[in-house]
């Protein structure tokens, strides 16, 4: 009998069945059901909630006060910031007068769906945060980890700035086929970096043909005028 038989009629380990077991699998599963709760919970309330993942560095912070100080006073915005530690994106947004909730993962690499359903708890109990239409959750730095974590929102946003380079869909396909958007920031830079910026298209949307793509800039303003619109629309679009 070969080394690897079994007494089973002489089958090999190697010709059985085998099953592949996913130890993360109950992890996901009950991610999923907390962040289909957030789902229902936000439509009840009658918020639109974005959930903005990129590299650390991508512009995602100065993206979210710009986009405050252009239509905070057409749209209620409330922000749940996740960071690793510190509160310090957090003082930014408080700065520009909206509810804003800073969520540290200690050291997790993403934001799940509990995190998710406290902070809005958190965020709605804030003056003013009953009123708000439009949550933008601004996750932990990472284009891996939060690919995989549905939090419950509206649409999922990735973004990528100039200096990162063309190839981050290529490198990182999860992050835009669960998309809805995909965000090319920092383009005042383009000058200064060999950024092609349909090339980063292209390779966009051959993963996910129905991406919206924007480029923009929260320095010099290009750009921003259709993000905000695209914001408009969403949250009246809601209603």
């Amino acid at each position: 009998m070969k080394q690897n038989d079994r007494d089973t009629g002489g089958e090999s380990i190697a010709d059985a069945e085998s099953i592949v077991v996913n130890p993360n699998q109950s992890l996901f599963d009950a991610n999923d059901e907390i962040a289909q709760e957030n789902r229902r919970r936000f439509a009840a309330a009658g918020v639109v909630t974005l959930n903005l993942i990129s590299s650390p560095g991508s512009g995602k912070t100065t993206l979210l006060e710009k986009t405050i100080e252009t239509i905070g006073t057409d749209v209620k915005i409330g922000v749940i910031e996740g960071d690793i530690e510190t509160e310090r994106d957090a003082e930014r947004i408080r700065a520009k007068g909206v509810p804003v909730i800073q969520l540290t993962t200690g050291g997790a690499c993403h934001l799940d769906g509990a995190m998710i359903q406290r902070g809005f708890e958190e965020l709605r109990a804030q003056p003013g945060g009953d009123a708000i239409n439009l949550l933008i959750i601004e996750n932990v730095g990472n284009l891996v980890c939060p690919a995989s974590f549905d939090l419950g929102e509206t649409q999922r946003v990735v973004l990528v700035s100039v200096p990162e380079g063309p190839d981050k869909p290529a490198k990182y396909p999860k992050a835009f086929t669960s998309s809805q958007v995909f965000l090319i920031t920092k383009t005042d830079l383009l000058p200064y970096f060999d950024f092609a910026v349909q090339d980063a298209t292209n390779d966009a949307i051959k993963l996910n043909p129905a991406l919206t793509i924007m480029a923009l800039s929260a320095v010099n303003g290009d750009g921003l005028s259709a993000w905000h619109e695209y914001l408009k629309k969403m949250v009246a679009g809601s209603s």
